[in-house]
């Protein structure tokens, strides 16, 4: 089984726009079209297809909120390809793709605080609770990179 991150293309963002999650994650995933659209008119977005082989399966996007932080804003694993493991090493994919960024110093996730599986998925990769965002909707959680001498 071998997971790769690409970029996002002409090529195939039709298989990345028609990804979906299950009827019960769908309160918490927004839709990719929409997500595409707003990296194309946004200066700091990064969006990825998430591979299994040589089929589309999922969905990143990240922002560079400064020079020292990026904020995962979208991921997602298409329902039939759930439970697998792919998502476990999409993340791991893209947060070494992520800390290449030179400067940075914080890597930031939001998740809402009723979604079961979250919490326990995103500090398994070092990911630490803030607490709620501003709006009091979405928890904050953080990995915080230490500088390399």
């Amino acid at each position: 089984m071998e997971v790769s991150l690409r970029s996002v293309t002409k090529c195939n963002y039709e298989e990345v726009c028609e990804l979906d999650v299950t009827k019960e994650q769908q309160e918490y995933v927004a839709c990719n079209m929409y997500s595409l659209v707003e990296s194309m008119f946004n200066e700091g977005y990064e969006t990825r297809a998430i591979y299994l082989n040589e089929e589309t399966v999922g969905f990143f996007m990240w922002v560079q909120e400064s020079h020292e932080k990026i904020s995962i804003w979208r991921f997602m694993i298409d329902k039939k390809y759930q439970q697998k493991g792919i998502g476990r090493k999409a993340l791991n994919l893209a947060l070494d793709e992520i800390k290449q960024a030179p400067d940075l110093r914080e890597i930031e996730i939001c998740y809402d605080p009723a979604n079961p599986v979250a919490k326990a998925f995103y500090s398994s990769f070092g990911f630490v609770e803030l607490g709620m965002d501003e709006d009091g909707e979405d928890m904050l959680a953080v990995i915080e990179l230490t500088k390399q001498a």
